[in-house]
């Protein structure tokens, strides 16, 4: 195996470092939400403090996106990767101070480094596909991103039970110690194996060049900004909370169904082109027709993006009865995830594909700009709608951004 990895092209091996080490971040990430959102409930935290605790990940994660890809352009993306790992460390590191220095101010100052982590580690990992396959390969391109999303979303799901798992069994202060060692370890393997400037613009680009002038990538982001609001409106805070206050769940058996939804969710996303071709009866061309690749990827999101926006009404209108809604929840959550996950697999592919090729982490940083803002949005809605409304109006406007998204993307081409 050893042999095998070392006959790799460089670049290959390169990735598959900045892979590995995002595998890892994303493992300690998922880990820290379940553990900061199940232990400030603990405290008796409401819903929207709860919400305002990951405010600072997301705002500081929409500014990473935007400078974050200008910044891999112009240093290579595994100095990026290095940086966010070494970041996320000492935002770790931050919340192992004495409890009474754990103020709300203090946690929201170190998710502000962690978001900052998070999108650097994510610009890096995603932008460096392109770089190895070439434009007229359209479903290994398709291939690839959707196996390193799923993957990603796969071990955040575990990362959410091992969250749970460590508040039950080690508490909130050991837990974040260990994994800020672990973490350690991998940012100082990654340091010193990560060497080649993957993704380093070969021209000149200017900081203006930031903001994106293509129309159709501008309609992309903000199809995925819609896109990730409607997911987190009702699933970063209502509903653990619902699960935990409502329905009585332990905080490790909310932290457990949750870890099952996202390796769920990440599983499909990591299928979706077997998935594609199964339901639909197409798939992307292996090789050459570009445009086609492009065309045939937007209307199946146009697609699966109003099946989504069914499933959320369903769930709502089905919850306002009051039938069953354990049962109700469970299964409403699956098929949404279901959806979500072959929208979100599509959309990271049509990134990709359209960003340009010299300086893709600008593009892609741009558009994950979008995905964070979308995040943000949802973040708040979720504790908001859900402390002054309940768990049904969050469902109501989840359809609503997920109608959204669907017109932005019919837009695209």
């Amino acid at each position: 195996m050893i042999k095998k990895i070392k006959q790799l092209p460089q670049a290959i091996k390169q990735y598959l470092v900045i892979t590995a080490s995002y595998w890892a971040f994303t493992l300690t990430d998922g880990a820290l939400r379940m553990l900061i959102l199940l232990h400030f409930h603990q405290l008796g935290y409401s819903p929207l403090a709860l919400a305002s605790l990951f405010i600072f990940y997301e705002v500081f994660g929409v500014i990473t996106n935007l400078i974050g890809g200008w910044l891999g352009a112009k240093i290579g993306l595994n100095k990026t990767m290095n940086i966010g790992l070494f970041m996320q460390v000492i935002a770790l590191v931050m919340l192992v101070v004495p409890a009474e220095y754990l103020t709300m101010t203090w946690v929201m100052l170190a998710q502000a480094l962690s978001g900052i982590a998070k999108d650097l580690n994510k610009m890096s990992a995603k932008s460096s596909i392109k770089t190895l396959v070439p434009n007229e390969q359209q479903g290994q391109l398709f291939h690839w991103v959707a196996l390193l999303t799923g993957s990603k979303n796969t071990l955040k799901g575990f990362g959410f039970f091992l969250g749970a798992f460590l508040l039950a069994v080690l508490g909130f202060k050991l837990a974040i110690t260990l994994m800020a060692l672990s973490l350690a370890g991998v940012a100082i393997i990654s340091l010193l194996l990560l060497s080649a400037d993957i993704g380093k613009a070969k021209s000149q680009l200017k900081f203006s060049q930031l903001f994106s002038k293509n129309a159709s990538l501008n309609y992309l982001s903000a199809a995925r900004l819609c896109l990730f609001a409607a997911r987190d409106v009702w699933f970063v805070v209502a509903l653990p909370v619902y699960l935990s206050s409502v329905l009585n769940w332990s905080f490790y058996f909310v932290g457990a169904f949750m870890a099952v939804w996202i390796v769920f969710y990440g599983f499909i996303q990591a299928n979706t082109p077997k998935l594609i071709q199964l339901l639909n009866g197409r798939h992307l061309q292996s090789k050459g027709n570009r445009q086609q690749s492009l065309m045939s990827s937007v209307h199946l999101v146009v697609i699966w993006g109003s099946i989504l926006t069914l499933i959320s009404l369903l769930i709502a209108l089905v919850l306002s009865f009051s039938l069953h809604s354990q049962v109700v929840i469970v299964i409403g959550l699956l098929a949404f995830g279901f959806a979500f996950a072959i929208n979100s697999s599509l959309h990271s592919y049509l990134i990709v594909a359209f960003a340009r090729d010299d300086g893709i982490s600008m593009d892609v940083g741009f558009y994950y700009m979008a995905n964070a803002m979308g995040r943000l949005i949802g973040t708040l809605l979720s504790g908001w709608i859900y402390q002054y409304y309940g768990l049904y109006p969050c469902l109501i406007f989840s359809a609503l951004l997920a109608c959204c998204s669907v017109l932005f993307i019919k837009r695209v081409m």
